[in-house]
């Protein structure tokens, strides 16, 4: 053992999958085996740090592990083999899938699955004592994910697109996400800015229908009182912080611009704030607009 920890390859990258029953784990597991990851569903959470020697032995660079509730006492072990873990040469990274409890009973009720915690109780009982059982782990995440909206294909290419840009070799995928407040917040945002300050196209009938990929619509905002403004003050800010964030080891940031309903002003501040931080040293860019096709 001590002569594979030796010859341990600081580029081997483990990605580990947790959160709640239902809400895509085995998808996300899917999309990453699809990269090249070599993935194992529900691995002992004490056999984690061991796993290192494994990929070493093996020259296997990547990894995806599903570890969740379905192993018994999986609360309690978790929290510190992930820190042994993360003391090992090995770039570690952990995701946590969740979902509302509409999405998750529907999805319970047309898989006709039994909930692990629901046995002998209904299924929005399991779903709240695995929720709040799981709120330690939750707060470890590097990535927290909201599945509630997204289909199988949708998250498939989300976590495509996430954790393929590491391929290239970045030290760090920004995602810069645009959404709408009526819809809720993004979970997995680290920043949230928020644009509903700005003159909204939606009270402009003939604007209306567009969203903010339109030049129409781009036109409207940057004549706009403000507009130019705030992407200035916001693009010197993350030219600011992202370098922080790079030299601190973080692999992963999203940041989130909201508007009512994510189909103008965020749409819009969001697709220029992503080409202006492109060619920051050591960041991959991505794009995502939540709520574009929300009504």
């Amino acid at each position: 053992m001590r002569a594979a920890r030796s010859h341990a390859n600081p580029a081997a990258e483990i990605v580990i999958i947790s959160g709640l029953s239902g809400s895509g784990k085995s998808h996300a597991a899917n999309a990453l085996e699809d990269l090249g990851f070599f993935c194992v569903d529900n691995l002992p959470t004490k056999l984690l740090p061991g796993f290192v020697d494994f990929l070493n032995a093996t020259a296997t660079p990547r990894a995806a592990l599903v570890v969740d509730m379905r192993e018994p006492n999986f609360v309690t072990h978790f929290g510190r083999a992930f820190e042994k873990l993360k003391r090992q040469k090995v770039k570690v990274s952990l995701i946590f899938l969740e979902a509302s409890d509409a999405a998750l009973i529907r999805r319970f009720s047309e898989t006709r699955r039994a909930h692990p915690l629901a046995t002998n109780q209904p299924v929005r009982d399991g779903i709240r004592e695995e929720r709040q059982a799981l709120t330690a782990i939750r707060r470890l995440a590097d990535l927290i994910l909201d599945t509630s909206t997204l289909s199988v294909h949708d998250l498939k290419g989300y976590v495509q697109e996430h954790f393929g840009a590491s391929q290239s070799g970045s030290g760090l995928v920004l995602t810069v996400l645009s959404f709408g407040f009526k819809h809720g917040l993004p979970t997995e945002a680290d920043l949230v800015f928020d644009v509903r300050f700005l003159k909204n196209p939606h009270f402009e009938p003939r604007l209306r229908r567009l969203t903010g990929l339109d030049p129409r619509i781009v036109r409207y905002l940057k004549r706009a009182p403000g507009t130019l403004e705030f992407q200035a003050r916001l693009k010197d800010f993350l030219g600011f912080v992202v370098p922080k964030y790079v030299a601190e080891g973080k692999a992963y940031l999203t940041v989130a611009i909201g508007c009512t309903g994510g189909r103008h002003r965020s749409v819009m501040i969001a697709r220029e704030l992503a080409s202006d931080l492109e060619g920051i040293e050591g960041v991959t860019v991505r794009l995502r607009h939540r709520d574009l096709k929300q009504k």
